[in-house]
């Protein structure tokens, strides 16, 4: 049986959610919750992926996400990918976590997104996993009501909008928004076996099928890593930045911290979204793995270390402005 389709397009809207396999658990402490958003953070971060609600179940996520770069596949790629991996690491598991690959839904951009809204903070009451919205933690709903500068990475401000074009009064709206009952219909369609592929009205849902499924090849759309600068300016830039010929950035020592290399290869990563293994071929690393360490040592230095900050920021800005000229 062939995968179905995935309808990825600029700025699109999707109702994302995946589900431990044989509903087992896919989060057994708070730590593995957390992780799950460190995660989502490197998603947004590496492919400017747009979160604008989550909710996390024990044995399942509902996501609410916009695509600028028309790279949805990429970013769950990588948050699926990346969570399992460091989930069985952490409890010394190994194989499948989630049950397949992810179910995504193309949403309108209308009032059916203030209603997903809704249904992802509201499923745990659903689910009398709690009394209140509020009381359930590992849901977005409480950084709809908080001005508190760790939410500022939730994408809440358009929808907030859409429910007073008045700042000032959009907590409140949202909050008597939420105290609504939810649309009988809505609940249903989204309780289907099988779920819809879009949700929206007909001129929208027969547009896409127009672009989508009435063609025999996938049309083309913008991928993150075509706007990115490529590997060999990346490196460039590294080279100059440090007064080193680029055999160096390949030189590895046990105990030894090559800065320049350990610089050029997180940049590939968070400035290409660059895959383990291509970042390994492209620095003569032979275990994915090792890169990973690579990657995450270095962003634990970057944390310690206000002075190499500061240096990677300098060879990023020279990377873009040599990107411009």
């Amino acid at each position: 049986m062939s995968r179905p389709l995935r309808i990825e397009y600029p700025n699109a809207w999707y109702h994302v959610m995946n589900r431990g396999r044989r509903k087992e658990l896919i989060f057994k402490s708070k730590d593995d919750y957390m992780l799950f958003l460190e995660v989502i953070h490197e998603a947004i971060e590496l492919f400017a992926l747009r979160v604008s609600a989550y909710c996390l179940m024990p044995n399942h996520y509902h996501l609410l996400v916009q695509t600028p770069d028309a790279n949805l596949s990429r970013c769950m790629r990588h948050i699926n990918g990346v969570y399992t991996q460091r989930y069985n690491s952490k409890h010394s598991f190994d194989g499948q976590l989630f049950r397949g690959r992810y179910k995504a839904i193309v949403v309108a951009e209308d009032t059916y997104l203030l209603q997903l809204i809704r249904y992802i903070h509201r499923n745990p009451v659903r689910s009398r996993q709690v009394e209140k919205v509020e009381h359930y933690e590992w849901s977005s709903h409480k950084g709809y009501l908080s001005k508190a500068k760790k939410w500022n990475w939730l994408y809440k401000d358009f929808i907030l909008s859409m429910l007073s074009v008045k700042p000032q009064k959009r907590n409140r709206a949202y909050q008597s928004f939420m105290g609504l009952d939810e649309d009988d219909d809505f609940l249903r369609m989204l309780s289907l076996k099988k779920l819809p592929s879009i949700i929206g009205d007909n001129k929208f849902i027969e547009d896409l099928k127009t672009s989508f499924f009435e063609q025999k090849q996938h049309i083309d759309v913008p991928e993150s890593k075509s706007l990115a600068p490529n590997m060999d300016r990346i490196k460039q830039k590294v080279c100059e930045y440090y007064s080193i010929d680029s055999d160096q950035l390949h030189f590895s020592k046990r105990a030894v911290f090559n800065e320049a290399r350990a610089v050029a290869v997180y940049l590939s990563r968070y400035l290409r979204g660059e895959s383990l293994k291509s970042i390994g071929e492209q620095f003569e690393i032979n275990n994915y793995s090792t890169v990973s360490t690579i990657i995450e040592r270095f962003k634990e230095r970057l944390r310690m270390d206000k002075a190499l900050s500061l240096k990677v920021d300098e060879i990023r800005l020279a990377i873009k402005s040599q990107e411009q000229t």
